[in-house]
């Protein structure tokens, strides 16, 4: 049964966003008409419309700035095309080589994030971290930590270093990591990383881009550590 948006699915609506991307001939960094106008062109309330453009930040094909809009991060065929080469380079890297490039990246994006931060991107960093102490899992932590570190990006206010960081988490997702073992259900109360990203968003909040620099190159040296026990 359809309901009155004319999808029988939330899932549909996604779909028919997507493939408005794509039709319309979206470019990466074009951006999408406002919210009134995709309503119209889709035939969906602002609600469902919300909930569709959340699915499409989550996954990467789009990102959003308060006050400038929602804009086009990689459409689907570009995503296709994008992905042969990062994928074939996360072949060729180890795991220790992809934590170096993330230590020779990160910082600088967050020294970025702590100069240009809007309130909103703030709160939404300061919620992420909720949400990842709040998590019942590994699994769901590790989404919420991925959303955190996009977020850093997002902060950043640039639309280069975004692309850059997509394109260095795309490579990073292709790197065979192998199995990570674990000795709880869900990261426990104590667990480092909580207090690591804390100290991120302080000093992004106090605009202190040395302090953010160093914030984040301690909190990748500390995973790198816990993984490798060495950088």
């Amino acid at each position: 049964m359809l309901n009155r948006d004319g999808f029988q699915t939330a899932g549909e609506a996604v779909t028919g966003l997507r493939d408005y991307i794509i039709s319309s001939g979206l470019k990466p960094g074009e951006r999408l008409p406002a919210e009134r106008a995709l309503t119209a062109e889709l035939g969906v309330t602002r609600n469902t419309l919300r909930k569709a453009l959340d699915a499409l930040e989550r996954e990467g094909t789009i990102w959003r700035h308060v006050g400038k809009g929602t804009f086009v991060a990689a459409t689907a065929d570009d995503l296709d095309k994008m992905t042969q080469s990062p994928v074939e380079l996360g072949r060729q890297l180890t795991p220790f080589r992809m934590m170096r490039a993330r230590l020779a990246i990160e910082p600088a994006i967050a020294r970025e994030a702590a100069i240009n931060a809007s309130g909103d991107v703030i709160a939404r960093l300061n919620a992420t971290i909720q949400r990842m102490r709040a998590a019942t899992s590994w699994k769901q932590y590790e989404t919420e930590d991925d959303v955190f570190h996009r977020e850093v990006a997002e902060a950043s206010d640039n639309l280069l270093l975004l692309s850059v960081f997509d394109q260095l988490n795309m490579v990073r997702r292709a790197v065979a990591w192998g199995a990570v073992e674990r000795h709880s259900t869900r990261p426990s109360v104590d667990h480092g990383s909580f207090g690591e990203h804390e100290e991120i968003v302080l000093s992004i909040t106090n605009r202190d881009p040395a302090g953010a620099h160093e914030a984040m190159r301690k909190h990748l040296r500390s995973v790198a550590e816990r993984l490798f026990g060495e950088v």
